[in-house]
């Protein structure tokens, strides 16, 4: 599978996880499988809507907003440098990297109409839970999806996806890191090519 298809399906299974928060103390295998599965038929809900591009693309973003692990997240992606940040750099630094998020996988979407997964379990892995799935593509083998799901912000928020092996997380890092690593570890510089990017 194309590397951007790859991170396209990552986006579009990122935003399903995310769509739907519960109570931490509901949440149990039963539970983080039906709030995947109710995740995801939202996010087809707006993907067959037939919204133009930018609005799929702030769609995407706000859903992202609301309901990932954005901080976490975008730490992860910075790496090292998130800890030398000063809270101003890591707030604009933060704000550039979710739309940048938001136009990169939105502009995916449409690669998934027609498209479908069934969630077929989830488990207990140390403070969250990974729910595995299957993911079936129009002309496309079946692929095997986990994404994980914490709620140590109170509320179940998605804050990984692994599909096929391809970690997010680890994704995201790399491609941060070299344009971190363009603009000479100059967070302003790196903040600016995130406004661009996607």
């Amino acid at each position: 599978m194309p590397n951007e298809t790859r991170r396209g399906f990552l986006g579009l299974i990122g935003a399903g996880i995310a769509l739907t928060a519960m109570p931490a103390q509901a949440l149990d295998t039963a539970q983080a499988s039906s709030l995947v599965q109710k995740s995801l038929d939202e996010v087809y809900a707006v993907i067959n809507s037939g919204q133009p591009s930018a609005q799929m693309y702030k769609s995407f973003e706000a859903i992202f907003a609301r309901y990932a692990d954005v901080d976490i997240i975008a730490r992860s992606a910075l790496g090292p440098a998130a800890r030398q940040a000063s809270p101003a750099e890591f707030a604009a630094y933060k704000q550039a990297f979710q739309g940048y998020i938001g136009r990169k996988y939105g502009k995916r979407f449409r690669e998934f109409v027609g498209s479908k997964i069934e969630v077929t379990g989830a488990r207990p892995v140390k403070s969250f839970f990974a729910v595995t799935s299957v993911a079936y593509l129009k002309g496309r083998s079946p692929m095997e999806v986990e994404w994980h799901v914490s709620d140590k912000s109170g509320k179940s928020r998605y804050f990984n996806i692994i599909i096929e092996g391809v970690n997010m997380l680890a994704s995201e890092r790399a491609e941060v890191g070299a344009m971190l690593a363009r603009r000479k570890g100059d967070m302003a510089g790196l903040t600016a090519d995130l406004q661009k990017a996607g």
